[in-house]
């Protein structure tokens, strides 16, 4: 890509915001009386959490390898997109990219923003056509490429990401909540070589923290910068930090909730194979099958009339239905139904 200049992508009032800074936070003190912030001096959880998330910041710099300001914390993935939209794009004027299919909080935060989606058609095997990118990269003025892989609900990562990144003359973000479950390796070991990458990652998933709501995205200072004076400044919770930094202490932890998940998918499909009104199950690199039905409608109301529920990616991707693993159980009790779903 051509010389990276990020104030140039930057919105012109975002350049111009002073981001809330908690006097508190970006100083020491050994035993102060804090009678700054108008809190309650009562209370388990009377004071407000670090604003700037550093215990969790530095543990994640050590994990990664990668420098604790090169890190921005929010409330979930999901708010970091938004925020990410909200430094680059302006309302009414400016556009983003995102592949189709995809995952929905792409478009659903740009058009919250006020801002155009173009959607990038992927194939058969649902992969990007470089061809098509780059036409429509060329032909369209885009600020933001979303980049969802492993792919959401598709399942599949995407190959040479590198190139897209290279290609691009904005900002691209890939998301990687189901990169645990991948043996592809994660685009963080390219943020040395591109100023314009942002890598996504979220302890929803693999972490098994979906409650706790913590997001992560990993950039060059400059970017991070700009999503923290963009951010609210107490936006992740002391308890959900508190869990987050607990379960990073115990990394067996995730490599069990991997390894055990990897174990049921690759029982699952086994019995999926086995199936008469499945079609076709699609490559997966996440926790998660897209499936074709022959039947799909009566098969989706027949899992909902036995509280199974799952998601139903037809018509947009015809005859499919997304399953995520569960565990034994819970996968037995839907092998069972889907048995039942033969006769319809």
């Amino acid at each position: 890509m051509k010389e990276f200049n990020i104030n140039k992508l930057v919105r012109k009032n975002i350049l111009e915001l002073q981001p809330y800074v908690s006097f508190r936070d970006q100083n020491e003190f050994e035993n102060p009386v804090l009678l700054d912030a108008n809190e309650s001096p009562f209370g388990e959880f009377n004071r407000y959490p670090d604003s700037t998330q550093k215990k969790f910041k530095q543990k994640l710099s050590e994990i990664k390898n990668i420098s604790a300001d090169q890190i921005a914390v929010g409330n979930g993935s999901d708010e970091l997109i938004d925020l990410i939209i909200k430094v680059f794009c302006e309302p009414k004027k400016d556009s983003i990219l995102m592949m189709n299919p995809s995952f929905a909080m792409y478009s659903f935060y740009a058009s919250v923003n006020e801002n155009k989606v173009l959607k990038l058609d992927l194939n058969e095997n649902f992969e990007i056509v470089k061809d098509n990118f780059l036409s429509l990269t060329r032909e369209n003025q885009i600020k933001i490429f979303f980049l969802c892989s492993p792919n959401n609900p598709t399942g599949n990562c995407i190959e040479d990401i590198e190139f897209y990144v290279k290609n691009f003359n904005g900002i691209v973000v890939v998301d990687e909540a189901y990169i645990e479950f991948s043996e592809k390796k994660s685009s963080v070991e390219l943020l040395e070589r591109y100023p314009n990458l942002i890598v996504v990652q979220t302890f929803s998933k693999a972490w098994g923290m979906a409650g706790a709501r913590v997001g992560i995205a990993y950039s060059s200072k400059e970017i991070i910068k700009w999503i923290n004076t963009v951010k609210a400044p107490y936006n992740v919770n002391s308890l959900s930090l508190d869990l987050i930094l607990k379960s990073i202490e115990s990394q067996r932890k995730v490599n069990d909730n991997v390894k055990n998940t990897l174990i049921e998918k690759s029982w699952l499909k086994d019995e999926f194979q086995r199936i008469n009104c499945i079609k076709k199950i699609h490559p997966s690199d996440a926790n998660f099958f897209l499936i074709e039905f022959e039947n799909v409608e009566a098969v989706y109301k027949k899992l909902l009339e036995n509280e199974i529920l799952t998601s139903k990616r037809s018509p947009q991707i015809q005859n499919c239905i997304r399953i995520n693993i569960g565990n034994r159980e819970e996968n037995i009790q839907l092998i069972k139904v889907l048995k039942q779903c033969e006769t319809l």
